[in-house]
């Protein structure tokens, strides 16, 4: 057995024997030597930038806020927007300020990075303690900071993922296990700025009200940081310079890593390449582009394990979200091939609520063919992204202006009537709620489904909405995405092989929520600005899916032309019908009938923009075409005569305008019937020309018939029974007959109608009674028409003129 032996003060030794127990070295350290405590500086490990460019006002309100007592402010924002950027500004801006104050940098990405900031900063201030190897780095730092009596700021940058602070650390000997987030320190002298992409991050660390969200830089911030990195004076730039870095900026969305990033490409093949250049290269393509901004260089105060290309950065973030929420980024992938402006809720919502099923199954199978190519897969990724760059290269940001499709070509079938006499009941009847109720438990049961789908899409949402990748518009209904963050998605899933299974549920998508049809019957479901959203996004798809000729994409177009028409973009309308016509000519030749339509729709276009002539020859050629392929008495020949007919009389060619609606009745009486609706519509067409004129006899004479045989054919209640009785009524309002004009429209007293015996009762100088009965039309309208629908806003014109007109003769009165 060894003899025990003792080293003293020493680390070393020598002792000869058998040890049959346990040996438990001991080290021992050598006291450690008094040091001198050292003056307040900055521990920052970037210098400061040189090209800074100020953020307006932005900065100072951070100082401000952080110089409140236990001041913690947050910044949060995509990455690339220039968090840390004006986090390190901030850290040399407060030293300036106080060299009284300390400034400490914390690198806070995990807890690895986190402890060994700790030991820098007390390394720095020369904590006591520090060397010790059971030594507890967080308690000593956060022990020294609370009892400084010097002022300090501490910056966290990059927690972009705050679950780590909130994990408790091993206890030791000498302290208790506690969340690292507990050992940041709370005290009136010291202040803590945070950096995140993620604002349920910040969120875990400071209040909501202390998270300042930064975005992309503004025109003229983005300017003076291009000419900064490019070396170019503002005083000594022409004014075509300028121009290719505004338009650098813009294409790069003002996002502040984009423009450093470009700017660096650019200085390094100097003067082999130039803005100009760049611009050329960056607008060819979406794979060109993707090229470009995935480039690393160009920025020397990143954090080392922060990626100096913008479409890495974001990827980063992809990756995150698809491990935390696999749902979240399923959405973020179909949101990225919308319009980046304007994203409907309502179809992202029904995808995710009724279409579960067929959409996972779907993509389980693409990803079965994905897997089976993703050797293939990966080496095209850069080429399966062009066809997206056709649709969003084709398309502005903003969608198109206008557009023009199918009005109903049945013009003839209008009354025409210009002094707002009648209007159409288009109200649709109401079903029974309980012909096809279920029993309670299954309807409980699909609630609690449609509850839980709900709450996951929200809960999506919020998740994107915290990284910053989308944000929710102002009307509550849409959200917006940076175009880059689409293109770096979609780069993503090129890389991972998911791009084309991703962009054909995206078509499928749009198809089922904007199937080809009607788009009045789209309207009708909902929000008439939605539905022209849609309706804009689906014709984009099918032209880059389907091509521009298409059927299904002609249709498309048209339905767009159709919302624009509806809310009278003339222009707008007749560009996308003349496509239209043009393209059906090409296909299916001159004289078919959906080639037909297509003309008569360009040339109701034309007539609404007053443009006559062009009008009148393309209802001529539909006229005489139809005679020849369909017959004079086909019902598509009717319809021709009948617009061109109204196109005469809108000229006041009454004439021309009566002989071809002579000739539109007395066809339809032969061919169709004397009760049928389209001889009945040529009738009330005739009595509108008549009434025109002034021939009110004539007109009486006609409507009076259509008003009979409408009420026997069709039902006293029908819509266009009412339609007859209350031209019927106008033809008495014309000419002074104020009580039989009232009698009909007491008749027909629904909404439509309202307005008429309100101006019925106006007339009679019954204007307490008029404006009580227009303000219950207005609030009938506006349960049952969109907002800015003609006929809503037509009433509450009239309602607020009248009032005002009124309290005009109560003042004058007392």
């Amino acid at each position: 057995m060894a003899l025990t032996a003792s080293f003293g003060d020493m680390n070393y030794g020598v002792q000869a024997g058998i040890i049959n127990g346990d040996v438990n070295p001991m080290i021992n350290l050598p006291p450690e030597r008094r040091e001198t405590p050292p003056q307040p500086s900055i521990v920052i490990p970037f210098a400061r930038d040189a090209d800074f460019v100020d953020r307006g006002t932005l900065l100072d309100e951070i100082c401000e806020r952080c110089a409140q007592p236990d001041a913690r402010q947050a910044i949060v924002g995509l990455g690339g927007v220039g968090k840390s950027q004006l986090a390190i500004e901030h850290a040399y801006r407060t030293r300036e300020q106080s060299l009284e104050t300390w400034v400490f940098w914390a690198h806070a990405s995990n807890a690895a990075r986190l402890e060994q900031s700790f030991h820098d900063i007390a390394d720095r201030v020369k904590i006591v303690g520090r060397q010790e190897l059971q030594a507890n780095i967080f308690k000593l730092v956060h022990d020294w900071l609370c009892d400084s009596k010097q002022p300090w700021l501490l910056v966290l940058d990059n927690v972009d993922d705050a679950s780590f602070l909130l994990e408790a650390q091993p206890a030791s000997s000498k302290t208790a296990a506690r969340p690292l987030r507990e050992y940041l320190p709370h005290c009136e002298h010291g202040s803590m700025l945070i950096t995140s992409r993620s604002k349920e991050a910040a969120r875990k660390l400071v209040e909501q009200r202390d998270i300042i969200t930064l975005g992309s830089m503004d025109e003229a911030q983005s300017l003076a940081l291009l000419r900064k990195k490019q070396g170019v004076q503002a005083d000594k730039s022409n004014d075509a310079e300028l121009a290719e870095l505004a338009e650098l900026a813009a294409a790069l969305e003002y996002m502040p890593l984009a423009i450093t990033q470009a700017a660096a490409y650019i200085s390094q093949r100097a003067p082999l390449c130039s803005v100009a250049q760049y611009l050329d290269q960056f607008k060819k393509n979406e794979c060109r582009r993707t090229s470009l901004l995935t480039r690393d260089g160009g920025h020397l105060r990143r954090d080392r394990e922060a990626k100096n290309s913008i479409i890495t950065t974001w990827q980063i973030s992809f990756e995150h979200i698809q491990q935390t929420r696999p749902s979240a980024a399923d959405l973020l992938s179909l949101m990225s091939f919308f319009d980046r402006q304007g994203i409907p809720r309502n179809v992202l919502q029904t995808q995710a609520t009724h279409e579960d099923g067929e959409a996972n199954q779907k993509v389980d199978e693409a990803e079965a063919e994905a897997d089976r190519n993703e050797e293939d897969d990966r080496m095209q990724s850069e080429c399966q992204v062009r066809d997206i760059e056709e649709y969003f290269d084709d398309h502005p940001k903003n969608g198109p202006e206008n557009i023009p499709s199918h009005d109903s070509s049945d013009d003839f079938a209008d009354d025409d009537s210009e002094d707002d006499d009648s209007e159409d009941d288009d109200s649709e009847d109401d079903d029974s709620e309980d012909d096809d109720s279920e029993d309670d438990d299954s309807e409980d049961d699909d609630s609690e489904d449609d509850g839980s789908r709900d709450d996951t899409f929200y809960e999506d949402i919020s998740a994107l909405r915290s990284f910053c990748f989308i944000s929710v518009n102002n009307d509550g209904m849409t959200f917006e995405m940076h175009a880059l963050v689409q293109l770096s998605m979609r780069t993503w899933l090129a890389a991972n092989g998911k791009l084309e299974q991703w962009k054909q549920h995206f078509i499928n998508s749009l198809c089922a929520a904007f199937p080809t049809g009607n788009y009045e019957n789209w309207a009708a479901k909902g929000s008439a600005a939605e539905a022209e959203t849609l309706a804009i996004q689906s014709m984009k798809v099918r032209k880059m899916v389907l091509g521009r000729e298409h059927e299904d994409t002609v249709w498309s177009i048209a339905m767009v032309a159709d919302a624009y028409s509806l809310s009278g973009r003339w222009d707008a309308a007749g560009k996308l019908r003349a496509q239209v016509m043009e393209t059906c000519k090409k296909k299916l030749g001159a004289d078919h009938p959906d080639t037909l339509t297509s003309m008569g729709n360009l040339a109701l276009t034309y007539r609404n923009q007053g443009r006559w002539d062009a009008a009148e020859e393309l209802f001529v050629q539909v006229m005489e075409t139809s005679k020849k392929k369909l017959g004079v008495d086909h019902p598509g020949t009717l319809t021709s005569m009948g617009n061109l007919a109204s196109t005469y009389r809108k000229q006041g060619r009454w004439d021309a305008a009566e002989e071809l609606f002579v000739q539109v009745m007395e066809t339809s009486k032969k061919k169709l019937g004397v009760d049928h609706p389209g001889t009945l519509t040529s009738m009330g067409n005739l009595a509108s020309t008549y009434r025109k004129q002034g021939r009110w006899d004539a007109a009486e004479e006609l409507e009076i018939q259509v008003m009979e045989t409408s009420k026997k054919k069709l039902g006293v209640d029908h819509p266009d029974t009412l339609t007859s009785i209350g031209n019927l009524a106008s033809i008495y309002r014309n000419q002074g007959r104020w009580d039989a004009a009232e009698e009909l429209d007491v008749q027909v007293m629904e909404t439509s109608n309202m307005a008429n015996l309100a101006w019925t009762w106006k007339s009679l100088e019954r204007s307490a009674e008029a404006i009580g009965l227009l303000q219950e039309c207005v609030h009938l309208r506006c349960q049952t028409l969109r907002a800015g629908h003609p006929d809503l806003v037509s009433s509450q014109e009239t309602l607020a003129a009248w009032e005002v007109e009124q309290a005009g003769r109560n003042l004058a009165m007392s």
